[in-house]
């Protein structure tokens, strides 16, 4: 199977996680001010937030695929499980917002995170399965420590929710900073492929 169809699929799934997101913030019913947009700010905060991770999966996801050549189903069903997580998204974001500094909230939030970042490192790992252990991504990810270490913070951000939500916060953004810088190795190993 080719992959354009894994590829348009996981599109559209991601971009009805952001319209479903962006469909929770809901215009103040009453006031015109700025002081009355006050009130959307942890809201507004999370659903940045959420739409930053989604774009880096999207960005990162986009990234991978280039290194595949044919999907197998092992690939398909490890796809739909990242899918599957991304797709929460929209309702632990809303959640988290409403309630920012809410133990449990803020920890299911982390939890969708960390379940997130398992689930796109096993499907990397699907496809180093699937193309060998000399393939282009195997060589462009090496031993992955930035994912791993991520899903890591992930799982004890989760259990910090429950001493202090913030420091969760915290980390969720300190780890969607981490990734916000463009994460090149794909594309030098693809790059100096090509050059050979």
């Amino acid at each position: 199977m080719h992959k354009n169809r894994l590829e348009a699929f996981s599109d559209g799934v991601l971009a009805i996680a952001i319209t479903i997101m962006v469909l929770e913030l809901k215009a103040p019913s009453h006031g015109s001010s700025f002081n009355d947009l006050s009130g959307l700010l942890p809201n507004f905060g999370a659903y940045v937030l959420s739409f930053l991770y989604i774009g880096i999966y999207w960005n990162n996801h986009h990234h991978m695929l280039h290194t595949v050549k044919h999907v197998g189903a092992g690939m398909l069903w490890h796809n739909l499980h990242l899918l599957f997580w991304l797709s929460l998204f929209p309702v632990s974001t809303a959640w988290a917002g409403h309630h920012p500094d809410q133990p449990v909230p803020v920890a299911v939030y982390g939890f969708v995170l960390a379940m997130a970042g398992l689930a796109y490192f096993l499907l990397q790992q699907s496809i180093i399965a699937h193309q060998g252990k000399n393939s282009l991504l195997a060589e462009a990810v090496g031993s992955d420590w930035k994912g791993k270490l991520c899903v890591v913070l992930y799982f004890a951000a989760v259990l910090l929710a429950f001493v202090e939500p913030w420091f969760s916060n915290a980390i969720y953004l300190g780890v969607a900073l981490l990734w916000v810088v463009p994460d090149r190795r794909i594309e030098r190993t693809l790059g100096r492929h090509q050059n050979e």
